[in-house]
C-alpha cells in the first residue's frame, strides 16, 4: 500500500495513533494520503465502523468513501463512516434533540423559510426595511452562531445600534425557530456543540462510536466544529486533521485558521507531518506562489516544492480600462484554443467578485467561444423547487408552518390570504400549530363555507399521501401528488412561454430524480430522511461546480469557487487594490489583508501550466471612470516588495516604511501609464 506515496506521504499514512497534523500544501495529494491513511487502519486490524472521516462537501465524502473501497479488498464488505459537518450533526441531533426542547420529529430549514422568519421579526420589532433587511439579519446571526455566541452574549457584545436591533431580532427568530420544532443550518452545528457540553452522557455516547476520527481540510472549521471535534476525540485522542493553512479562505462564514496553527498547542503530544511536494504546478509558478504567501504574518514554516521542472514564468499584463482587459485576455484565449494541444475546457477566468465577469462574458460571445459561469442561483432558491420540497415535508412533518403555509394554495385551491389569516391568529391564541388547527372539523376561528370545504380538502390531500407512504414507493407517492394537485398544468398557466415551462419543470424532474437514487440506496426510505439529506446537499445539488462544468467550455468563477480545482490555463483578472485585496479588507488591514493574501495564493496554485494576472488602470465606478492602483500582491508575486513578515526577513520598522515606500511610488507610476495600452511584467 505504501508504494509509490513520497516520503513524507508514507509518513502521514504509517502514523495510525495518536493526534497527527497533515499539512498539506497545494497540489501535494492530499486526498490520496486520506484515503491511505484510513485504508491503512482498516488494513491493520481497525473496525471500518470505529473510523469517522468528517469533510466538508458531500462530493468530497462521496469520493473518499468511493477511493477507500477501491484500496480494501473485496472480502471486506465494511466501510468506514465517512460524513460532512452537518450530516453527522444531524445523525447526532436525530437522537438526542429532545433533550434540547426539540421535537422527536424536528425539521430543517432552507433559506427561504429563514427569510420568510427574519422578515416576520423585523416587522415584529418595527424595524424599516431601509435600517436592516432580512437578509442582514440573518447575516449577522450566522456570524454569532459560527462564534458559538448565544442571543444573550449577542446582546452584551452588541456595540452598534444595527448590532442591538440584529441581537434583538436573534432572539425572536431563534424562538421562532423552536416554536416550529426546526433548526437552520447553523443550529445543527451550535445544538451539537450545546449538547456535548450540556450533557455528558450524551458527549460519552457519540464519542464511544469511534476509535479514530479525522477531519479533512481542518483550516477551514469554525468554532462549534472546533468544539464538537475535540469532544468526540478528547478520550481516544486519536485525531487526524488534514490541512493548509496557507489556503484559509473561509474567515467571512466563520472559518478560524487559528485553529490549525493552535493544533499542536491543542493537542501537545501532537505528530506534524509537512506534505510539501507539488505535482499540479510547473517550478516558474510554484516559486510565484511561495514568494506570495510569505508575506502573511502567521502561518507554518513551509516552502511547495516543484515536481515538475521549469514552465513558463506568469505573466503580469496591464490595460487601459476594463473593455480593453476583457478584450485582450479573450483575444488571448482565442490564439491558445487555435493550438491543437488546448481545448475550451482546459481554461479558467478567476476574479475577486460577482460584479467582474460581465465584460468578459460580453467578449466570449462575440467571439462566439463557449462558457460557463459558475455559481449564480443556488438550485433551492428556485421556485417550483421549494414548492415540491415544502409538499414534502408537509406531509413527512405537518407542524413545519413555513412549508405548510407555502403551499396550502398553491395550486390555487380556494384558501384565500384571509382564511389563512384567521388560521394563524387561532394557532398563536391556542399555542397549537397551524396544522392542529386546520385538522379540527370545526376551526373555532369561523371560516366561510367554500373556505372551509377548501381547507377540509387539503387536509385530507394531506393525510391520503401519508397514509400512501407506507404502502407506495416515495418516488410514485410523488409523482401521483403532483399529478393530483395539477402541478405541471399550473406552470403552464404561469409561464406561457414553453421553454420556461421545460426549464421549470426540469427542476422539479431533478427532485424526482434525487428522490429515486434516495430509494435505490436507502435500507428504510423515509421523505423526513430524504428532506434531511437533499437540504444538507445545500448548493451541490442540482448545481454542483462540477456538473456545471461538463462539456467542453471556459470556466468563469470566483476565486473562493476555485479552490479544490485545477486547470491548465489561468487568468487571474481584475488584480488591483480595492478588489484584491478587497476594499473592505484594505480598510481593515492584518488578518483581513493576510486572508486575501491566501485568496490570491490559492488562485495561483489552480495553474498547471500558464498563468497570466491582470489588471486595469481605471475602472467604472457610478458611471465615471476611476484610477486603480496594482494589487499590492503582483508587487509581492515577483519579489518587488520588501517582505516584514517573511521567515528571511526582519520585522524592522525601515523596512516596514520602505515597503510602504514602494507601494505609493507603484501609484506613481500607474498614474503615469495610463495612457500605455498595455504593459507586460515579469518576464
Amino acid at each position: 500500500m505504501l508504494d509509490g506515496l513520497n516520503p513524507e506521504q508514507k509518513d502521514a499514512v504509517s502514523t495510525l495513533a495518536g493526534p497527527l497534523l497533515v499539512l498539506a500544501g497545494a497540489g501535494t495529494g492530499k486526498t490520496r494520503v486520506v484515503t491511505f491513511r484510513i485504508a491503512r487502519l482498516i488494513q491493520t486490524g481497525i473496525r471500518p465502523d470505529r473510523i469517522l472521516a468528517v469533510t466538508f462537501t458531500n462530493k468530497a465524502a462521496a469520493e473518499m468513501q468511493e477511493r477507500v473501497g477501491e484500496l480494501l479488498p473485496p472480502r471486506i464488505e465494511e466501510r468506514p463512516v465517512v460524513s460532512t459537518f452537518h450530516s453527522h450533526c444531524v445523525r447526532i441531533l436525530r437522537r438526542h434533540a429532545p433533550k434540547l426542547g426539540y421535537p422527536e420529529k424536528w425539521g430543517i430549514c432552507d433559506r427561504g423559510d429563514q427569510e420568510g422568519i427574519a422578515r416576520d421579526v423585523l416587522r415584529e420589532i418595527r424595524v424599516p426595511s431601509e435600517t436592516m433587511r432580512p437578509g442582514d439579519l440573518l447575516y449577522a446571526i450566522s456570524r454569532w452562531k459560527n462564534r458559538s455566541c448565544d442571543p444573550q452574549q449577542a446582546v452584551t457584545e452588541s456595540q452598534t445600534d444595527k448590532e442591538h436591533v440584529a441581537a434583538a431580532g436573534y432572539r425572536r427568530y431563534q424562538n421562532a425557530l423552536q416554536n416550529r420544532g426546526i433548526m437552520d443550518f447553523d443550529d445543527l452545528l451550535v445544538n451539537t456543540e450545546r449538547l456535548f457540553a450540556k450533557f455528558e452522557e450524551a458527549r460519552r455516547e457519540e464519542a464511544a462510536r469511534f476509535d479514530h476520527l479525522l477531519i479533512d481540510e481542518y483550516q477551514d472549521t469554525n468554532g462549534s466544529q472546533y468544539g464538537i471535534v475535540k469532544s468526540l476525540a478528547q478520550d481516544h485522542r486519536n485525531l487526524c486533521v488534514v490541512g493548509d493553512d496557507d489556503q484559509s479562505i473561509y474567515g467571512w462564514r466563520g472559518a478560524e485558521v487559528a485553529h490549525i496553527l493552535n493544533f499542536t498547542k491543542h493537542w501537545p503530544e501532537a505528530k506534524t507531518v509537512r506534505l510539501v511536494r507539488n505535482y499540479r504546478s510547473t517550478e516558474a509558478i510554484i516559486e510565484r506562489a511561495n514568494t506570495l504567501i510569505t508575506f502573511n504574518r502567521e502561518r507554518y514554516p513551509k516552502q511547495l516544492i516543484a515536481a515538475r521542472q521549469g514552465g513558463q514564468k506568469p505573466r503580469i499584463e496591464q490595460f487601459k480600462n476594463t473593455e480593453e482587459e476583457a478584450a485582450a485576455v479573450i483575444a488571448n484565449i482565442q490564439q491558445v484554443i487555435a493550438q491543437p494541444d488546448w481545448e475550451p475546457r482546459d481554461i479558467a477566468i478567476l476574479f475577486r467578485t460577482n460584479e467582474q465577469p460581465r465584460a468578459f462574458e460580453t467578449e466570449l460571445r462575440k467571439a462566439n467561444l463557449p462558457y460557463v459561469l459558475i455559481g449564480g442561483k443556488s438550485f433551492f432558491d428556485r421556485k417550483e423547487v421549494r414548492d415540491v420540497l415544502a409538499y414534502i415535508k408537509t406531509i413527512a412533518m405537518p407542524r413545519d408552518e413555513m412549508s405548510l403555509l407555502r403551499i396550502i394554495n398553491k395550486p390555487p385551491r380556494g384558501i384565500s390570504q384571509n382564511t389563512i389569516e384567521k388560521l394563524r391568529q387561532q394557532a398563536v391564541a391556542a399555542g397549537e400549530p397551524v396544522w392542529n388547527i386546520m385538522s379540527r372539523s370545526a376551526p373555532a376561528t369561523a371560516l366561510a363555507p367554500n373556505a372551509q370545504r377548501a381547507v377540509e380538502g387539503f387536509v385530507s390531500l394531506i393525510r391520503y399521501f401519508q397514509q400512501q407512504q407506507k404502502s407506495k414507493s416515495l418516488t410514485s407517492l410523488l409523482r401521483e401528488l403532483l399529478a393530483k394537485v395539477k402541478y405541471q398544468a399550473d406552470l403552464a398557466r404561469q409561464y406561457p412561454d414553453p421553454n420556461e415551462q421545460q426549464s421549470r419543470w426540469a427542476a422539479v424532474e431533478e427532485v424526482i430524480n434525487a428522490l429515486a437514487a434516495y430509494e435505490q440506496k436507502a435500507k428504510q426510505p423515509r421523505l423526513g430522511e430524504f428532506v434531511d439529506e437533499i437540504l444538507l446537499e445545500g448548493r451541490e445539488f442540482g448545481d454542483s461546480k462540477e456538473k456545471q462544468m461538463k462539456g467542453n467550455a471556459i470556466v468563469l468563477m470566483t476565486l473562493h469557487s476555485a479552490k479544490g480545482l485545477e486547470f491548465p490555463h489561468v487568468y487571474m483578472v481584475g488584480m488591483e487594490e480595492g478588489i484584491l485585496p478587497h476594499h473592505r479588507s484594505v480598510a481593515e488591514e492584518g488578518k483581513a489583508i493576510d486572508e486575501e493574501r491566501r485568496l490570491c495564493y490559492v488562485g495561483v496554485t489552480r495553474a498547471q501550466e500558464y498563468l497570466t494576472l491582470s489588471m486595469a488602470l481605471t475602472r467604472m465606478k457610478w458611471g465615471k471612470p476611476r484610477e486603480s492602483q496594482p494589487s499590492r500582491f503582483l508587487f509581492e508575486l515577483i519579489g518587488q516588495a520588501d517582505n516584514v513578515h517573511g521567515a528571511q526577513q526582519p520585522k524592522s520598522r525601515a523596512a516596514h516604511e520602505r515597503h510602504t515606500q514602494q507601494r505609493a511610488a507603484a501609484k506613481k507610476r500607474a498614474s503615469t501609464a495610463r495612457t500605455a495600452r498595455r504593459r507586460k511584467w515579469g518576464q
